[in-house]
């Protein structure tokens, strides 16, 4: 077995194990976060030489395969949670006792991604979805308690139920695909099924199946959980679970759809249909949010419809720009909530009008807010306009003229309470709010962060050309 193309994979198992035995004594949080650090920077790296060198191969008697599609997504998951880990070191909110635990349960859960990425056989595939899904149920009640509030626990008990019953539709949906096809690799699945797509409970199947990952995606109709969970979540929890799990969803999503026959209408009017409600539901509800990260939870799902765009037209093309979408996502995302961690004086929420003034009181942490804000909005020259051309440009030309209309409209919807958090930082007052201090190591990433976010919008072309490239290498 050749293992350096298990880099990334062993880098963060090797980063668990160490930061498990640092949790077997008490009081070392703060050594838990640099081992956890130093091995999601690993993962990166070892990510990031995989894809530059262009490593091949199948393990695992052809159950995991690294290819540039794989290992694209893991550079962004992993770097993911590498700024995640940074920016959040400090967890406010996390009870000094059970520290070393959560920097576990996050190294594990990244874990979970980057397998379930490279996985084209459905045990495979479950095993991994779930060992990052267990991983965020516990790090979401982790959340230290306050008086007379215990919402982290209402939170991550409907996170819980949502994930089991998002997990059964699942699996019933692939016990389906294998009494179609009579095997779990995606391989022998393609194939089985474009031979039967005629065959209601083929697209049954994949519909079920589809069902339970947009319980990760956050789309409609599994979307019910997400304002919640954001809010009610530490804020370096929700951090992680608004963008990074999503990426290693879209990368499962696309591989599913490629069984799929594209010439079929059913499944794209099924997506969408999903698409629209995403993000008028996400959009609406926003609108009246006074709570930052329920608002950002809301948005993520109206972001879910904007990444279907490129997902309805069942082409190579439109799964490039999804995946180019939810990768500016993924950063816009992390750039927002590194300043809600930082304005976050003791781990508590942040409400809109907490940002009253900061301009004044921390311009660094002011401008890359602002900067995420435009981003998400869809201003130029920010990833986030080029994200939606890209998108609405593929839908057009397989001719979802209607839905590239209403998804203008959503973005224009968007634009009004994504810009009132702008309007709030540059031209309230800030009163008696106290000055926002940004340490060294959280500076730089929020400078990088906000690099990353301008450098995709306007100089796109080589990393749309990689995911078009990964998309079309994808061999089930």
């Amino acid at each position: 077995m050749n293992l350096y193309l298990l880099s990334p994979e062993l880098a963060l198992i090797h980063g668990a194990l160490l930061v498990f035995g640092i949790s077997l004594f008490e009081g070392r949080g703060r050594m838990a976060a640099r081992v956890a650090a130093l091995f999601a920077l690993s993962a990166v790296v070892a990510s990031a030489v995989s894809v530059m060198n262009g490593w091949q191969g199948d393990l695992f008697y052809g159950a995991y395969r690294v290819d540039l599609f794989s290992q694209l997504f893991k550079l962004v998951i992993t770097l993911g949670a590498a700024a995640v880990i940074l920016f959040g070191r400090e967890l406010k909110d996390i009870h000094e006792s059970v520290r070393p635990e959560y920097f576990l349960f996050l190294l594990l859960g990244t874990l979970g991604l980057v397998i379930l990425v490279s996985s084209v056989e459905l045990i495979t595939l479950f095993v991994a979805l779930e060992l990052s899904s267990y991983a965020l149920y516990l790090m979401v009640p982790l959340r230290r308690e306050r008086p007379g509030l215990r919402v982290q626990m209402e939170s991550a008990a409907k996170y819980v139920m949502f994930g089991v019953a998002a997990t059964g539709i699942l699996l019933f949906g692939m016990s389906y695909l294998f009494g179609l096809t009579g095997s779990t690799y995606f391989s022998e699945i393609a194939p089985a099924l474009a031979a039967r797509w005629s065959d209601p409970a083929a697209i049954l199947g994949v519909a079920m199946v589809l069902a339970g990952l947009f319980f990760k995606l956050a789309a409609f109709p599994m979307h019910i959980w997400t304002p919640d969970v954001y809010q009610g979540a530490s804020n370096e929890t929700t951090a992680f679970i608004a963008g990074v799990p999503k990426a290693g969803a879209i990368a499962v999503i696309i591989r599913f759809l490629l069984c799929a026959d594209p010439s079929d209408g059913t499944l794209a009017m099924t997506l969408t249909v999903v698409a629209v409600a995403s993000m008028f539901f996400g959009n609406l509800a926003a609108l009246v949010q006074k709570d930052i990260k329920r608002m950002l939870g809301y948005s993520s799902i109206a972001h879910a419809g904007y990444v279907l765009l490129g997902l309805v037209t069942l082409k190579a093309a439109g799964y490039a720009a999804a995946v180019f979408y939810i990768f500016g996502f993924v950063v816009m995302g992390l750039a927002a909530f590194l300043v809600i961690c930082q304005v976050s004086r003791d781990g508590e929420n942040v409400l809109i009008e907490d940002l009253s003034g900061l301009h004044t009181r921390a311009p660094l942490a002011a401008f890359v807010l602002g900067s995420s804000m435009f981003a998400l909005a869809g201003i130029p020259p920010f990833v986030g306009f080029t994200g939606k051309f890209v998108l609405m440009t593929e839908a057009l030309r397989s001719g979802y003229t209607l839905l590239v209309v209403l998804a203008a409209v959503n973005t224009a919807i968007g634009i009004y309470y994504y810009l009132s958090v702008v309007r709030v930082m540059y031209f309230a007052e800030a009163g008696d709010r106290p000055a926002v201090r940004m340490d060294a190591v959280a500076s730089v990433v929020g400078v990088v962060l906000l690099l990353t976010v301008l450098a995709m919008g306007v100089l796109p072309s080589r990393l749309l050309e990689a995911a078009l490239t990964a998309v079309r290498g994808v061999t089930l």
